[in-house]
């Protein structure tokens, strides 16, 4: 049986299948390494229902956030070999989860857009090339938490055509402090912002949403994609809500500076189980 995970901060999704088996699926909080220890996260896993997987389980492949050396992976590999101590197990990247899913052992460039941002170039079995994110303040360009970040900004300084700051208004009554406090007094401001999206999701037919939306993307892909050498030519995927639900806009923008649009994925978890079935398919002939 293989287990895969596809870790965040708030939630970890987890899919598990054996050969010939419907994939199951169950979820746990989050699992960051900035932010929990190997301890931490043994005990956020024995509240679920590990325990039932115990012996079966050969190969478990955790993907997350967070994960950016070895001193990090090892923090959440230690946790997991309590759990599967025969089972072979490997800490990797979202970023290579992005890349694993939309272009499986093909070359391309992948994005993530969701409450951040992020990309990188993979050649079909490494990450090759990585323009740094830099977070909310310094980058996330086209990412959840970069729109809402302009919306709730466009909303203060009442750049918002009238008829939408009176809709935003009656959908979010916060005061002009509140607003503040949320953002630079407590803890997830990149979330904060990001809960806002919607807003732009359900208005995207009006002219203001929709330029709001397209000038983050044309900002990505001008401040991270065209970085990557031979751009032009290669398929371009993304992974994550803000690029699933806003597809036709993004697929716009790809086309109108003739790039290659790819595969757009809101999660990645069932193709990393077709990737890791497959490969372990293929490998049983060597």
């Amino acid at each position: 049986m293989i287990l895969i995970a596809d870790g965040g901060a708030t939630k970890t999704s987890w899919c598990f299948s054996g050969k010939g088996d419907t994939p199951g699926m169950m979820s746990t909080g989050g699992i960051n390494p900035y932010f929990r220890t190997t301890e931490d996260i043994i005990q956020e896993l024995q509240k679920s229902s590990f325990s039932q997987l115990s012996g079966k389980v050969e190969q478990v492949f955790f993907y997350g956030s967070g994960v950016v050396d070895a001193r990090k992976a090892q923090v959440i590999s230690e946790a997991l070999f309590s759990f599967f101590p025969t089972a072979e197990i490997e800490v990797q990247s979202d970023l290579l989860a992005a890349a694993r899913a939309t272009l499986g052992k093909k070359e391309g460039i992948t994005c993530i857009l969701g409450t951040g941002s992020n990309s990188c170039q993979y050649d079909g079995e490494k990450i090759t090339a990585h323009i740094p994110p830099l977070g909310f303040i310094l980058g996330d360009e086209g990412s959840g938490a970069g729109l809402g970040k302009q919306l709730v900004s466009d909303y203060l300084k009442k750049i918002m055509p009238s008829e939408l700051l009176a809709q935003f208004q009656a959908r979010y009554p916060l005061e002009y402090t509140e607003f503040l406090n949320r953002v630079y007094n407590q803890g997830k401001p990149n979330q904060f912002l990001a809960g806002f999206v919607p807003f732009l999701k359900e208005n995207i037919h009006k002219s203001y949403c929709a330029g709001l939306v397209r000038r983050a993307f044309e900002s990505f892909m001008t401040r991270n994609v065209v970085q990557y050498k031979g751009h032009e030519k290669q398929s371009i995927c993304f992974v994550g809500s803000v690029a699933f639900h806003f597809q036709e806009q993004l697929r716009n923008v790809l086309l109108e500076r003739n790039m290659v649009p790819g595969v757009i994925l809101q999660e990645p978890l069932l193709k990393l189980m077709e990737y890791h079935l497959q490969l372990k398919k293929y490998e049983q002939y060597y």
